[in-house]
């Protein structure tokens, strides 16, 4: 490999939210990877640094050519530079799109389980979280797509946050998926959010499809999010796009980014974001293979050696979704256990919404001698608190 993702860094003492643990804990909860994001970006952040006036910025016409040319040359999908917005983050946006597109009271629609924020983005604003529950199938997760329209029928329901691909359970919706879901939300008259954050952190070989190039339908009824943050470890630098084809739509959301002061770049945020989309490819193919052959080690791992666990199959992120199958206590007493036993720090499915009790979430965007650790660990943990249990019953 050209790229170099076996080296740790030490994150501790540098003001990271992932990293404000107790010494010798291990975090591998929050979604942000322990890599040092790709040469190429750092090196243009460098040179913005050395330049050293920090003044307002605005978003040059090479920020728009960085995102339509990476979407047309990774994903397929030829996106136009008016339907792209700056903003300052994906979950900002969202928070601002529900605020500015529904009215308080009104039901936004999420398919749990999800990822935790939407809700935060929903219930703060003064709207109500309507939930379509996956199913759990053998080969994965799958849309309950009967009750899907039940739920987009009721006439208090206006917004539809997707999560294409699917944190956490890491499916990625396939063209025929996506279509079903841009006709009924249109037959309902629902507008699709769809949150494609994750998008390029597929399988080697597997491909997403944007939301937006499905049809006609799908275009013209949704509103997208996208950014290099979640590819190229750059959540701090606080970039994003939203992307609006319709242009009635797109001035609404443009008016709400704008009220809501998160449409403006700091210093690095176009540097870095461009910097990603037109040097980062070959790296993010080394990290993505990388993070696959981590996934394949973790999951065989467990099912060789933690009987109490069992990994969701899963095509996209560096998130595993990881079932309890144990008979007594729970996924969320089990993490909790372990992190006190251990120093292994995971997330709770429970926080996930419907359908996630039974689960647990981890991190394995990380060098491959510091995951070897987290499975030690949680193999000693789970055999701890299954002993524990046998005592209690």
């Amino acid at each position: 490999m050209k790229y170099d993702f076996d080296t740790s860094i030490d994150r501790r003492n540098t003001d990271s939210l992932k990293w404000e643990v107790a010494d010798g804990e291990l975090p591998m909860w929050v979604a942000d990877m322990d890599f040092q994001t790709a040469p190429e970006v750092r090196a243009a952040i460098e040179t913005r640094a050395a330049h050293g006036v920090f003044g307002y910025c605005v978003v040059p016409d090479a920020w728009y050519g960085a995102y339509t040319g990476w979407w047309k040359r990774r994903h397929g999908f030829s996106m136009e530079r008016d339907w792209l917005i700056f903003c300052t983050g994906v979950v900002p946006a969202i928070s601002s799109i529900v605020r500015k597109m529904t009215t308080p009271a009104e039901k936004v629609l999420v398919q749990p389980p999800v990822y935790n924020i939407f809700y935060n983005s929903i219930l703060n604003n003064g709207r109500q979280a309507l939930e379509n529950p996956l199913r759990q199938e053998k080969d994965g997760f799958a849309i309950d797509f009967d009750d899907l329209e039940r739920k987009l029928a009721d006439p208090q329901t206006t917004l539809m946050i997707l999560c294409n691909p699917h944190n956490p359970v890491g499916e990625i919706w396939d063209k025929a998926e996506l279509q079903r879901i841009g006709e009924l939300c249109a037959k309902y008259h629902v507008l699709v959010l769809s949150d494609e954050i994750h998008c390029d952190l597929t399988d080697p070989g597997c491909d997403y499809v944007p939301f937006a190039s499905v049809s006609d339908v799908c275009r013209a009824n949704s509103i997208t999010c996208i950014a290099p943050t979640k590819a190229f470890n750059l959540a701090g630098l606080q970039t994003a796009a939203v992307v609006v084809p319709d242009e009635t739509i797109r001035h609404k959301v443009w008016r709400g980014l704008n009220t809501d002061e998160i449409a403006e770049p700091n210093a690095f945020a176009v540097t870095a974001a461009v910097a990603a989309f037109t040097q980062g490819e070959a790296w993010l193919d080394e990290l993505r293979e990388y993070l696959f052959r981590n996934k394949k080690l973790a999951a065989d791992y467990i099912g060789r050696e933690i009987p109490q666990l069992a990994v969701s199959p899963a095509q996209a992120t560096y998130l595993m979704w990881i079932r309890y199958l144990g008979e007594k206590g729970t996924a969320a007493e089990a993490a909790g256990y372990v992190r006190r036993k251990t120093g292994l720090y995971l997330s709770e499915g429970t926080q996930y919404g419907s359908g996630g009790e039974g689960f647990l979430r981890l991190n394995a965007a990380c060098p491959r001698a510091a995951l070897e650790d987290g499975l030690q660990r949680l193999k000693k943990g789970m055999a701890a608190y299954s002993e524990a249990l046998s005592s209690m019953y």
